[in-house]
């Protein structure tokens, strides 16, 4: 197969997903990540385990639960994902969501998975589909350099100190993103309008207000986001608990001698089911009138 290869910041791109690529999405038990944009124009990041590839062109992914992404994707199409398989291989690209079925192929074969042909509860309702715009190939996890990164984070946290202005994040918040064994993401919108997802499994947060994570891996793509840029970074943990944060990106500058990206935090959001919400800033209570 002749694959089509474009650059983008410094990254080999590739037009097509080879046949051991749509093999390796097929497992259930793998992590998928779906950027959107929101109706702010801002990047929004979700956690979409059924994300695999149905051709060398095209992607599906099925839903079952409700969620901000499912809205968004309606009515702004430009997506980023990122796959990483249980053997920490990654695939990271741009599509564009064409169409959703609730019938066919790949509606059946979702609803045929162990996972949801035996789950008296809920079952794939929808199928969402989005031409492939352009992906990395496999890539894995660097591991030694995402340690190395993690121990040089910490020592610029201490560095870093307490500059919070405001308690954009709670104690059960900066305990996941802290902890080194859990998984981290980013996320911002490029110029094309595109998400771009970039690990960063060395993010640690110093105050209540900021996460850092040091440049010393993925830093030609860091260090490529213009300072301010509204960032999203998602959090999550093998028990799969996991949050969403956003705020401007701070840039890369040293703290104790260590080159690192920061974020400062102006809004916090609880992906997890049953009730995805905004936590930070805490929305107004209000009276229940229908029951």
């Amino acid at each position: 197969m002749k694959w089509g290869i474009r650059s983008k910041k410094g990254v080999i791109m590739r037009t097509e997903f080879s046949e051991t690529d749509i093999a390796a999405f097929k497992p259930t038990m793998k992590v998928g990540l779906l950027a959107t944009v929101n109706d702010e124009g801002l990047p929004h990041l979700s956690l979409i385990a059924t994300l695999q590839a149905s051709s060398p062109t095209q992607l599906v992914w099925g839903q079952f639960t409700e969620g901000a992404s499912k809205q968004f994707i309606r009515r702004r199409p430009q997506a980023g994902f990122l796959i990483m398989t249980m053997d920490k291989q990654l695939w990271r690209g741009q599509a564009t969501f064409t169409h959703t079925a609730q019938q066919g192929p790949e509606y059946e074969a979702y609803n045929a998975t162990p996972m949801f042909r035996y789950n008296a509860y809920f079952g794939v309702h929808t199928v969402y589909y989005m031409d492939l715009v352009a992906q990395t190939g496999q890539e894995a996890l660097p591991m030694g350099r995402i340690v190395t990164a993690s121990l040089q984070t910490l020592l610029a946290r201490v560095a870093f100190g307490r500059r919070a202005q405001q308690t954009a994040l709670n104690p059960w918040t900066r305990a996941l993103l802290s902890k080194l064994g859990n998984l981290k993401f980013l996320a911002y919108i490029g110029a094309d309008g595109y998400p771009t997802i970039i690990p960063v499994l060395q993010a640690q947060t110093p105050d209540p207000e900021h996460v850092i994570f040091a440049a010393s891996v993925y830093g030609a793509e860091l260090c490529a986001i213009p300072t301010g840029t509204p960032v999203a970074l998602f959090g999550m943990a093998l028990s799969m608990e996991d949050v969403l944060v956003r705020g401007p990106f701070l840039g890369i500058q040293r703290y104790g001698g260590v080159a690192c990206g920061a974020l400062r935090v102006a809004w916090v959001y609880n992906s997890m089911p049953p009730n995805p919400q905004q936590i930070y800033p805490p929305l107004p209570l209000e009276p229940v009138t229908t029951f």
